[in-house]
């Protein structure tokens, strides 16, 4: 998501492992992009050769799901536990209560570091409709100075009298 900068706009290249290109936005502001990983180093790029002038300010967020969740990890506490299959479970239950809120919490953070992102875009953005605002009031005022001076001296020069009188 571009935070800040002219146009709010931004080329983006996500490439695989093998080179080939997975994703490319042009001119996008922001994006959500899902990708079925494999192994290997995969490239992203944020381009914004398009516009050289201005530089933008860019928030991003790498979402790696199921990492390190092989189904035996899972598996190991059993056979630490033993007991009766009521025991296993209920701990079974409890492991899975425990998964289910660690994944609402993750995706709580998640949310909130989207919507820490929208709220510094729309600040910025806010921030600079307020420069500007200040100085065309500005610019008006000026104007308003200028106007009444003129016509200050537009009507003082009605009333003088340009007769020479003779004595």
């Amino acid at each position: 998501q571009v935070l800040d900068g002219a146009g709010l706009d931004v080329d983006f290249h996500l490439l695989s492992p093998k080179g080939e290109t997975l994703v490319f936005d042009e001119r996008k502001s922001d994006g959500v992009h899902t990708v079925e990983a494999e192994d290997g180093d995969y490239m992203f790029c944020f381009d914004n050769t398009f516009s050289t002038i201005s530089e933008k300010v860019i928030f991003f967020e790498l979402i790696l799901d199921n990492m390190g969740e092989d189904g035996q990890d899972q598996e190991d506490w059993k056979k630490y536990v033993t007991g009766t299959d009521l025991l296993d479970m209920k701990l079974e239950d409890i492991l899975e209560s425990i998964n289910s809120v660690k994944a609402r919490l993750s995706k709580s953070v998640q949310i909130q570091t989207l919507l820490r992102a929208f709220e510094a875009r729309d600040r910025n953005i806010q921030e600079s409709n307020f420069d500007r605002v200040n100085f065309w009031s500005m610019v008006n005022l000026g104007v308003m100075v200028v106007v009444s001076a003129v016509q200050v001296y537009m009507l003082k020069s009605l009333f003088e009298d340009k007769r020479k009188s003779r004595t």
